[in-house]
């Protein structure tokens, strides 16, 4: 999303990524391209951890690329950006492990300081110069 403000750009971007939670392959019985699906899901889930850990550290390696998820997600996590994280529990009682996983994965969001949040503005020169980073500019 661009925005055009006094001879300036001003970029933007809105994620909007469903996980569908923590599969439990044992559990749910899946089979064929559904576990290969979960798996997949487990697999981002395990390496957003992994990112959230490091910048909650503030380690000098942050594992982006460990999966093509947080590695869409860096220029979001990695501190220039407003981050907006909801997670979902289940009410149910089978559900209980997998929703206290959750609520500690959140709370370790929740303390992870990614810095503050910068205005992303491109003057209308850059923007003219450059228009294979910022699409189309007229």
């Amino acid at each position: 999303c661009f925005q055009r403000l006094q001879g300036a750009f001003t970029r933007s971007k809105l994620h909007l990524i469903d996980l569908a939670g923590s599969e439990r392959v044992k559990r749910s019985h899946s089979e064929g391209e559904r576990m290969r699906e979960a798996i997949a899901i487990n697999s981002s889930l395990s390496s957003l951890v992994d990112v959230v850990s490091a910048l909650h550290k503030k380690s000098k390696h942050i594992p982006y690329r460990n999966s093509k998820l947080t590695h869409f997600l860096e220029d979001s996590l990695g501190g220039a950006a407003k981050t907006l994280m909801i997670v979902q529990i289940s009410p149910c009682v089978d559900d209980f492990n997998e929703s206290i996983n959750s609520l500690k994965f959140a709370e370790r969001a929740s303390k992870t300081e990614l810095g503050r949040a910068r205005k992303n503005v491109t003057d209308m020169k850059a923007a003219k110069s450059e228009p294979h980073r910022l699409g189309r500019v007229n």
